[in-house]
């Protein structure tokens, strides 16, 4: 299935050597829209109708902020998708793509051929502010900040009791100071103004971080 890349500023998601973007075509009957600008490039294309699907790289925002939203009715043959990425940590292979209510199953399955087709896994998600991973970690990770804010242990202490006693890999203190405290505080804060609930709100020290640039 051919598909086209249309470049919208600096993609959090895709690198021009990812095989997404180096196996795209000139043209297709799939537009891949990447890049910060993604949204405001999007209402510019003049042939959206005709596309079998249209895909809008999201940051924190839902798609219905480009494609607009009526009465929980809105779909049609654009979706939004974001790779998950934490921080200035390497893109993972997860991405998020996101549907409206009425979403059309034919742009669906042709959007996740074309990203399955790049080697990437993909879950489908309403179209919610900050989709499922960081709507499920980020208060973890606040909470982790704010215990360590609290003295309940050091950080050493608090990233491997995590690690034991869980099993995760890399303790939230370790992970957030390696992949950028400050990108933390703009994901929650975003989230806290979308969402309202104390849990996203950014802890103390990703607020230091943002000051401090």
């Amino acid at each position: 299935m051919k598909y086209q890349i249309i470049h919208a500023g600096e993609s959090r998601s895709f690198a021009d050597d990812h095989p997404l973007v180096a196996g795209a075509a000139e043209s297709g009957e799939i537009a891949v829209v990447i890049g910060t600008m993604a949204g405001t490039v999007f209402t510019e294309l003049v042939d959206r109708g005709r596309k079998l699907a249209i895909l809008i790289e999201l940051g924190t925002e839902c798609l219905g902020a480009h494609t607009g939203e009526s009465r929980g009715e809105e779909g049609s043959n654009v979706l939004g998708f974001a790779r998950f990425r934490l921080g200035d940590a390497d893109p993972s292979n997860l991405v998020e793509l996101v549907r409206q209510p009425r979403t059309t199953e034919a742009a669906l399955a042709a959007a996740k051929q074309v990203l399955e087709g790049a080697g990437l896994q993909v879950a489908v998600c309403a179209d919610f502010a900050g989709r499922i991973i960081d709507r499920l970690v980020r208060p973890y990770y606040n909470a982790a900040l704010r215990r360590l804010d609290e003295g309940l242990a050091t950080a050493d202490d608090l990233d491997t009791t995590l690690k034991l006693g869980l099993g995760y890999p890399e303790g939230p203190i370790a992970l957030l100071e390696r992949t950028g405290l400050s990108h933390h505080f703009h994901v929650t804060q975003a989230l806290y103004e979308a969402y309202g609930d104390p849990a996203y709100a950014p802890a103390r020290r990703a607020h230091v971080a943002k000051q401090r640039g």
